[in-house]
């Protein structure tokens, strides 16, 4: 080949190589790895065995056809997912995420399975809560009454091969595995308890039950979350039933403000008792030592008394109108001696106010002649008994 000549044998850059060419080279080759002779550039000489060039041309078609095929065996597994192999039909492994390897079909297959993905399935309702299903929604309760219940169901994979092999339909054995425990636990509650203090405990067991009917069918499906997205009397007795919660509410209120005023009335209630307890108590202890110093007085008194009767009873008179005559403003004068004496008003004069009274009062005058008037002295009952009584002694003595 003239060193100016393309590569191709065609001058001046005329167009791309001949494939007629190029595939009649490696038709060559291969004839001449196999034992035929090569083919001369000019064409195929006269004798060639045209037998072996169709060989080899066979046996590359078929390498190639092996490779590919091989090749058709890797597969990627991506994060989140699991691939399922299956040899002839039947369960072989499950293969993590990552770059991976099977015999390729017809022997091996792989189904791969998104264990990640968050599946939701609606009962009651289909998109929007008003699309309501009746024949979903309305459950019977424990005590024959009514409710219309719409939840959603969440749901994950935890068994790729439970998935694969145990459903036909795996939306349709959730929504049913769900209708079936709601309708069981609203079956065992009451009306008032599911609508009102009752759901988040309604949602934990339908949770609970939900995933042991599955569990016990080997779906390989896990639950998530139970979410209730309306719990509520059916639409035709709604204001009814609306009044009777209104009702509810106010009793509640008004238990509440009873428990509020019993709240701030009994401790006040409870104080006063025990400050009433307290002050009994105090005069209880206050009238016992009274009565026990009284009590030790008389003994010491009564001893004293043994001693010298006399004296002992003359002192305690003198002691006695002592006492008495101090709380008074009368003034007691002796006139046995028959003097005239005036009479002089102290409780009239300790009544006056002071220097600073505008008013003075204008005692009464009496003249030397007038006898003195004296009221008669006042003496407290006690006093006088015991006088009585302190005479009638010494004279039976």
């Amino acid at each position: 080949m003239p060193p100016n000549e393309p590569p191709w044998g065609k001058k001046n850059n005329e167009g791309p190589p001949d494939l007629d060419e190029i595939l009649r080279k490696i038709q060559q080759k291969f004839a001449g790895l196999f034992g035929g002779r090569r083919t001369p550039a000019g064409g195929p000489p006269s004798g060639l065995n045209g037998n072996a060039m169709f060989g080899g041309t066979l046996i590359f078609i078929v390498l190639l056809i092996i490779a590919v095929w091989l090749a058709s065996g890797f597969y990627i597994v991506d994060e989140g997912r699991r691939g399922v192999v299956l040899r002839l039909g039947k369960y072989l492994e499950t293969t993590m995420p990552g770059p991976r390897w099977h015999v390729p079909y017809p022997v091996e297959a792989v189904e791969v399975v998104n264990v990640s993905e968050v599946n939701t399935v609606e009962v009651g309702y289909r998109g929007n809560p008003k699309n309501k299903q009746p024949q979903e929604a309305l459950m019977l309760t424990d005590d024959e009454n009514i409710v219309d219940v719409q939840f959603a169901i969440q749901y994950t994979l935890k068994s790729p091969e439970d998935y694969l092999f145990n459903n036909n339909r795996p939306k349709d054995n959730v929504l049913q595995a769900a209708e079936t425990a709601i309708r069981e636990v609203v079956g065992k509650s009451k009306m008032d308890f599911v609508l009102n203090q009752g759901r988040s405990e309604v949602a934990a067991r339908v949770k609970v039950l939900m995933q042991q009917i599955l569990d016990r069918y080997k779906t390989g499906i896990n639950v998530t979350t139970v979410s209730l997205q309306s719990v509520q009397a059916p639409e035709q007795v709604q204001a009814s039933f609306d009044d009777a919660v209104r009702a509810g509410q106010d009793r509640e209120r008004f238990k509440n403000e009873g428990q509020a005023y019993a709240n701030d009335v009994v401790p006040k209630a409870r104080g006063v008792a025990a400050r009433l307890f307290e002050e009994a108590a105090g005069y209880k202890q206050q009238a016992v030592a009274t009565a026990q110093g009284d009590s030790a007085r008389f003994k010491s008194v009564l001893s004293e008394y043994e001693k010298a009767p006399a004296v002992t009873r003359e002192r305690m008179y003198i002691e006695t109108l002592q006492q008495v005559l101090t709380n008074t403003s009368k003034v007691i004068i002796d006139q046995k001696a028959g003097n005239n004496l005036l009479y002089l008003p102290l409780d009239r004069l300790m009544q006056i106010t002071g220097p600073t009274s505008s008013s003075t009062e204008t005692l009464p005058k009496t003249s030397a002649t007038e006898p003195a008037v004296v009221p008669a002295p006042v003496v407290p009952e006690p006093s006088r008994r015991e006088g009585i009584r302190s005479r009638d002694r010494e004279g039976g003595r």
